[in-house]
């Protein structure tokens, strides 16, 4: 069979679909890995004890199918039922149990439509893996553009834009990713308001924040709280995340995931990141000063930083275009992100890595325009 042969068994919404690019992995020794806003901090040694300890003789067996007692802790965590609390595979397994619980795949012939029950909603830009979710589901997408500071349109001015309020589901990232731009309560209660599909409030980097959104899954029913292990946990390679919502929509998400979606060491090594916070909020503290160093060194070199309350900064570089700032760090051994979307092509997105680390960074930064 040949391979032209061998595509007409693949389905045609999977032939056309432009699959989710993840941040480069390194594949020499010696960069430093500023574009993927992991924590440069390891886990606890807690953690990492637990773990260890845990690979036994329980590796032949199942995990908890439910991760039952690692829900109850997040419950007690969070004052709630464990009825109300979901554990995935990382949150982006979360993100992609939402859009097929809880939205219809696009009826046929309806391609010059959007019917609201097979709507994917969520702000441009933002993260880039909510299209792809939408189109492996054959959702209709709808994409709403934030305003040019990355702020959330309000009232009118949202519905102007392209607001669908009864959008099956809507995916709202905050803090913001990329931009680093954090959304206050009121903000988000106003889209919460006036929106009557699923609401999901992103907030993987909510830990870096001022603020975070957890008051209005409690006030909404029809919004949840998805959060990852990942960005502030320094557990990206066990993949692990977790949501809170109404126990409705949580069951639904029961009915619709795998059978052992988190393996057991990432349970594990959970539970016992939540036995040991105070490590964990030190390190955020350390993140955001640090991030207040960057940003203000940067600024001072001609960059336009963005104000952020994540663990990464996008930032506008003097001189020459972005994309070439990018090739030129990683000719220093400094891997940073850049985007090709038109609202930030202009920037580059900067991890905030340790100390040592960034100021390896601005040393190449100052050497760089001092040169130019």
């Amino acid at each position: 069979m040949s391979t032209s042969e061998l595509s007409h068994l693949i389905r045609p919404l999977v032939r056309d679909l432009h699959a989710y690019v993840p941040g480069e992995q390194p594949k020499v020794e010696g960069l430093i890995k500023l574009n993927t806003n992991e924590n440069p901090y390891p886990p606890s040694p807690n953690v990492l004890k637990a773990v260890i300890a845990a690979t036994d003789g329980r590796l032949r067996l199942y995990p908890n199918p439910t991760a039952q007692p690692l829900r109850e802790k997040l419950a007690a965590l969070h004052g709630c039922d464990a009825s109300r609390i979901f554990v995935g595979n990382g949150s982006d397994e979360l993100l992609s149990l939402a859009v097929r619980a809880f939205v219809e795949p696009r009826p046929p012939g309806s391609e010059g439509g959007q019917p609201s029950e097979s709507t994917v909603q969520y702000f441009a830009p933002s993260y880039s893996l909510y299209p792809v979710l939408a189109d492996i589901h054959g959702a209709h997408r709808n994409s709403v553009a934030l305003r040019r500071d990355f702020s959330i349109p309000a009232g009118q001015d949202l519905v102007a834009g392209g607001w669908d309020p009864k959008a099956a589901l809507t995916f709202v990232t905050t803090p913001n990713a990329p931009s680093g731009r954090g959304y206050s309560l009121s903000e988000l209660r106003e889209v919460c308001a006036m929106t009557r599909g699923v609401v999901v409030l992103d907030e993987a980097y909510v830990d870096f924040a001022r603020e975070n959104a957890f008051a209005l899954a409690r006030e909404f029913p029809h919004v949840m709280i998805f959060r990852t292990f990942s960005k502030a946990y320094s557990l990206c390679f066990q993949r692990i995340g977790y949501c809170f919502g109404h126990p409705e929509l949580i069951a639904a998400f029961d009915k619709v995931k795998d059978s052992y979606n988190v393996n057991g060491l990432a349970q594990v090594a959970a539970e016992a990141t939540l036995d040991d916070l105070p490590y964990y909020q030190a390190n955020f503290q350390k993140v955001i000063a640090t991030r207040s160093r960057v940003s203000a060194e940067l600024s001072s070199l001609g960059f336009e930083v963005l104000p952020s309350q994540t663990n990464f900064i996008l930032a506008r570089p003097p001189r020459l275009p972005a994309e070439r700032w990018l090739a030129l760090l990683r000719e220093k051994q400094l891997i940073v992100r850049w985007f090709s979307a038109p609202e930030v092509r202009d920037y580059i997105r900067i991890t905030i890595g340790t100390d040592s680390e960034m100021d390896r960074l601005l040393a190449v930064v100052r050497a760089e325009l001092a040169s130019s």
